[in-house]
C-alpha cells in the first residue's frame, strides 16, 4: 500500500510495518487506541491496499478475475472457513478516496434532521401494538433521497450555494448522515423504567434525571465498546455479517462497483419489486404470510395448529410453511448474509427447538398443556386448559416497589407457559455456552478485549497528555495483533485515530452520573449492585458482540439479567430494572454501536467523524424519546394499562418489562433455585459450560470435518427461538440462505459476489419504505387501520394461514 507523505513520495512499506514512517506530531493515538501511521498531509486522489497488502493481512489468494482463477483458488476464496473473508475486498471494496468530505453543513443538518426523526419515531413506536424499526438501510434510502434532492434543487452559484451544496452528495456525507441517524432511532432502553415507574409506582421522574438516565445508560455500553475496538472492529475475523448489504448499497449508490450503472439498475429493479409486491402478503393477501399445506388440509386440529401454522403472532412452530413475505423472512436480519457455518448452527437449533417445545408441551410437563402453547404473559396457576388468567401482578408490590410476600402467599406464585420456561432455561445455556465457546476458539481476541490496560500504556499517566501520548506511540511500533486485521482498516490510517482515552472519558463520565442518578432516583439500587452491573454488561459485550461480530446472530438475553439482579437484590422489582438498565442496556448499545464503528470502517469514514456522529445522534435520539414518551403516557395512560390496548396504542413492552422485573427481580429465589418449579433455569448454567468442549476436542482430533463450523452457543440460542412471533417464515429463511451462500456462491461465484449482498440490500431497502408507508396508510400508526376487504386470502376472523385459532 502506498501511502505519500509531504513530498507526494510514495511508502512502500506496509502500513503497520514498524519501519514505516509514523511517529510525528499528527500520528495521534491517545491511550493506544490507533497505530503509528500519520495521516498524509496531502490526501491522494485515490488510496487503496494492493495485492501485497491484502495477502498479508487477509491470507486469501489475491485474484481479480475470479473467472480465471482455477477450481482450488476459487474454493479458497469464497469458501474460506471464516465464511466471508474474501468477500470483504470484493464486495466492499478496498479503495478509499480521502478527499472526499464528510462533516458539510448539508450532512449536519440532514443527520440532525434524521437523527430527530428517529428519535421521535422511535419513541412512538415503543407504544405501538405492531412493531416498526427504523432500520440502517431505511434510514439511508430515505437520507439519500433527501441529500441527492438538496444537491440538485440547491444552486451552486454564490457564496451560500457554494457552502450550502459545494458538490454532489458524496458516499461518506451519506455514511454519517446514516450512522448518526441510527444511533437516535434505537429506541433507548431507560424509557421502560420511566414509563413503568410512572403507570405501575405512580411516580414521575424527573425530566432531567430522565435524560441523564437515558444518556448514561447508553454511553456506558457505547465508551465499553470503543475501548474494545481491537477486539470487535478492527480483526478480520470480526465480520458484522449484516452490514455487508449496507455497504454494498452505498458503494453501488454513490458508483463505487467496478460496473455502476449496471448495479444501480439491478438495485433499482430489485427495490421497485420488492416495493410493489409486499402490498400483496402485508395488506391484500395476508395468507401469502404462511402458506400451510397441512393447516388448509386440515383446519380444525389444534396440534396442526401448534405444529404447522404461523402467520399470527404464538400461533404455532410454523414447520412446513412457505412463506412469500420478505418482511417476515428477513424481519431485519436477512438470511443471504447469513455465513454458511452460522446457517448450519442456526439450523441445529431450529430442528430441536420443534422437537423440544412439540415434546415439553405434549408430555404436560410444568402443567403445560393447562397454559399457551407459546406465550409470554406471566399466570396464574389456577389456570385450566383453554382458559388461562393472567396473575395480578399490581396486588403483588407495594407502594415502595419491594415485593408484598402476603399477597403472594394469597395469589400463590407466577407460572409460565412452557416455551416461556424453556426460553428461560436455553438462553442460560447460551450464555454459559458462549463463554466457554469464545475462550476456546478465540481466545486471542477475548485477551484483547483487555488490551487498553497494558502496563505500557498506563506508564507516565502523571505527565498527560504528552508524555503518555509519547510513550504510547514508542510502545504501538510493533503490534503483536497487526496480521489480524480488516484490510479495511488499514485504510483508516489515513486519518487522525480517534484515541481510546475519548472513550474512557465518556465511560467514566456515564458510570459517575449513573451512580449519582440510582441515589437521586431512590432506585433501591445501592452502589455496588451498579458496579455488577456493569461489569456483567462487560462480560456480555466481549462474548456475545464477539460471537455476533463473527456469525451475524443477535442475541436477546434481558430475561437472564434481571434473573440474575433477582438474585443479587431479592424482593426489589425496581431496583432490578435498574440492574437491567446498566446491565442489558450496556450490552445492547454497545454492539449496536460497535456495528456501526464497522459500518464506518467498510465505508471508510474518518475515526473522529465515527465518533462524533454516534454521541450526537445518542444525545438527539434520548431527547426526543423521552418527550415522546412522557407525551403518550400523559395522554393514553389508561390504554397503556389496560392488557389489549388499541389498535393505535398499546403498553405491552412496559407490561412485560415490569412482569419480568416482578418476577425475576422480586421472586427468583422461589421460582429458580433448587426446587423450586423452575430450578432447570439456573441449573442448566452447569452443562452449559461443557456443552462446547466436545466439538473443540474432536475437531482438535479431526479437523478434516469441519466441526468448527457448528458454533454452539447458536445452537443453544436458536433452540428456543421459535417461542415468541410469527414464525411461518422460519422455513424459507433457511431455504434461501442456504441458496444463497452454498448453491450459488459454488457454483456462480462471480454472480454472488458481485449481486447477493446488492439484492439483500435492495429486498430490505424497498420492504422497509413500503412497510414504512403502509403503518401509516393503513396499519394504524397515525390514526385507524384500514383493512382490506375479508376473503380467502384475508381472513380477519382468525389465523392468516386458516390453522384452527387456538386460545
Amino acid at each position: 500500500m502506498a501511502i505519500p507523505t509531504e513530498s507526494n513520495e510514495p511508502v512502500t512499506q506496509h502500513p503497520m510495518n514498524p519501519s514505516s514512517s509514523g511517529s510525528g506530531p499528527d500520528a495521534e493515538d491517545g491511550l493506544g487506541s490507533a497505530y503509528p501511521e500519520p495521516p498524509p498531509t496531502k490526501a491522494p486522489d485515490l488510496i487503496k491496499a494492493e495485492k501485497g497488502d491484502l495477502d498479508a493481512i487477509h491470507q486469501v489468494p489475491a485474484t481479480d478475475d475470479l473467472e480465471c482463477a482455477d477450481t482450488t483458488t476459487k474454493e479458497a476464496a469464497l469458501n474460506h472457513p471464516a465464511g466471508l473473508d474474501d468477500v470483504l475486498t470484493r464486495t466492499i471494496h478496498v479503495v478509499d478516496d480521502p478527499t472526499l468530505p464528510s462533516i458539510t453543513i448539508r450532512s449536519v443538518f440532514l443527520g440532525v434532521g434524521f437523527s430527530v426523526f428517529g428519535g421521535v419515531l422511535s419513541g412512538i413506536y415503543y407504544f405501538k401494538p405492531q412493531t416498526v424499526t427504523l432500520t440502517p438501510v431505511l434510514l439511508a434510502i430515505l437520507s439519500y433521497i433527501v441529500g441527492e434532492a438538496m444537491a440538485t434543487i440547491i444552486p451552486r452559484k454564490g457564496r451560500v450555494g457554494r457552502l450550502l451544496n459545494p458538490h454532489p452528495f458524496n458516499k461518506k456525507e451519506h455514511l454519517a448522515v446514516t450512522i448518526m441517524a441510527n444511533a437516535a432511532s434505537t429506541s433507548a432502553l431507560g424509557i421502560e423504567i420511566i414509563s413503568a415507574e410512572r403507570l405501575y409506582y405512580g411516580k414521575r421522574i424527573g425530566g432531567a434525571i430522565s435524560i441523564f438516565l437515558l444518556l448514561s445508560s447508553q454511553f456506558i455500553g457505547y465508551g465499553i465498546a470503543g475501548l474494545m475496538r481491537r477486539t470487535l472492529i478492527f480483526p478480520k475475523k470480526m465480520v458484522w455479517p449484516s452490514n455487508i448489504p449496507v455497504n454494498a448499497m452505498f458503494e453501488t449508490l454513490h458508483g463505487g462497483n467496478s460496473n455502476p450503472r449496471k448495479s444501480l439498475r439491478v438495485f433499482m429493479f430489485v427495490f421497485a419489486g420488492i416495493f410493489l409486491w409486499e402490498i400483496v402478503p402485508q395488506w391484500i393477501c395476508p395468507i401469502l404470510t404462511g402458506v400451510s399445506i397441512f393447516c388448509l388440509a386440515n383446519q380444525h386440529s389444534t396440534t396442526f395448529t401448534y405444529l404447522f401454522g404461523g402467520t399470527n403472532g404464538n400461533e404455532g412452530l410454523g414447520l412446513f410453511s412457505l412463506c412469500f413475505d420478505w418482511q417476515q423472512i428477513s424481519a431485519g436480519t436477512s438470511p443471504l448474509y447469513f455465513p454458511l457455518s452460522s446457517l448450519i448452527s442456526q439450523g441445529l437449533g431450529i430442528c430441536g427447538c420443534i422437537i423440544v417445545f412439540s415434546a415439553v408441551f405434549y408430555s404436560n410437563t410444568w402443567n403445560a398443556k393447562n397454559y399457551p402453547f407459546l406465550g409470554q404473559v406471566i399466570l396464574s396457576d389456577t389456570s385450566t386448559p383453554g382458559n388461562a388468567t393472567q396473575w395480578n401482578q399490581t396486588a403483588a408490590i407495594n407502594s415502595d416497589g419491594h415485593i408484598n410476600h402476603a399477597a403472594v402467599a394469597e395469589l400463590g406464585l407466577p407460572v409460565f407457559p412452557a416455551s416461556n420456561v424453556l426460553n428461560l432455561i436455553l438462553t442460560n445455556l447460551t450464555i454459559a455456552a458462549a463463554l466457554t465457546h469464545v475462550f476456546l476458539w478465540m481466545p486471542k481476541e477475548t485477551l484483547r478485549a483487555l488490551s487498553f490496560l497494558d502496563p505500557r500504556r498506563l506508564r507516565h499517566i502523571n505527565r498527560f497528555p504528552q508524555a503518555v501520548r509519547t510513550s504510547f506511540q514508542q510502545a504501538n511500533k510493533h503490534d503483536e495483533y497487526q496480521d489480524d486485521y480488516d484490510p479495511h482498516y488499514v485504510l483508516s490510517l489515513a486519518y487522525k485515530a480517534c484515541p481510546d482515552w475519548w472513550y474512557g472519558v465518556v465511560l467514566l463520565l456515564s458510570v459517575v452520573v449513573g451512580l449519582v442518578l440510582i441515589y437521586e432516583s431512590d432506585s433501591s439500587l445501592p452502589w455496588w449492585g451498579f458496579f455488577i452491573a456493569i461489569a456483567m454488561g462487560y462480560v456480555l459485550i466481549i462474548t456475545l458482540g464477539i460471537l455476533q461480530a463473527s456469525t451475524g446472530v443477535r442475541f436477546t438475553i434481558q430475561s437472564v439479567v434481571q434473573m440474575v439482579g433477582g438474585y443479587i437484590h431479592p424482593g426489589r422489582p425496581v431496583a432490578n430494572m435498574w440492574f437491567s438498565l446498566y446491565g442489558y442496556n450496556a450490552l445492547g448499545q454497545g454492539v449496536l454501536l460497535s456495528q456501526d464503528l464497522k459500518l464506518a470502517q467498510y465505508g471508510h469514514l474518518a475515526p473522529r467523524v465515527a465518533f462524533a456522529a454516534q454521541v450526537l445522534g445518542t444525545i438527539i435520539g434520548a431527547i426526543f424519546n423521552y418527550i415522546m414518551a412522557n407525551s403518550i403516557i400523559d395522554n393514553q395512560r389508561e390504554i397503556l394499562l389496560s392488557i389489549e390496548g388499541t389498535n393505535i396504542w398499546s403498553g405491552n413492552q412496559v407490561q412485560q418489562f415490569n412482569a419480568q422485573a416482578v418476577t425475576f427481580g422480586g421472586l427468583s429465589h422461589q421460582l429458580f433455585s433448587i426446587g423450586g418449579q423452575y430450578q432447570w433455569v439456573t441449573l442448566i448454567m452447569l452443562p452449559g459450560f461443557l456443552a462446547p468442549v466436545p466439538l473443540w476436542l474432536a475437531h482438535k482430533k479431526w479437523p478434516q470435518l469441519h466441526l468448527d463450523r457448528i458454533n454452539t452457543a447458536v445452537v443453544a440460542f436458536y433452540l428456543c427461538y421459535l417461542n415468541v412471533g410469527v414464525n411461518s417464515s422460519i422455513m424459507m429463511f433457511f431455504l434461501l440462505g442456504f441458496a444463497s451462500q452454498w448453491w450459488v456462491r459454488r457454483r456462480y461465484p462471480e454472480l454472488f459476489v458481485d449481486y447477493n449482498y446488492l439484492i439483500s440490500a435492495a429486498l430490505d431497502a424497498g420492504t422497509s419504505v413500503i412497510v414504512f408507508i403502509l403503518s401509516f396508510a393503513v396499519f394504524g400508526a397515525a390514526g385507524d387501520s384500514v383493512n382490506f376487504p375479508k376473503y380467502w386470502g384475508n381472513n380477519l376472523d382468525g389465523n392468516y394461514d386458516r390453522c384452527q385459532y387456538a386460545n
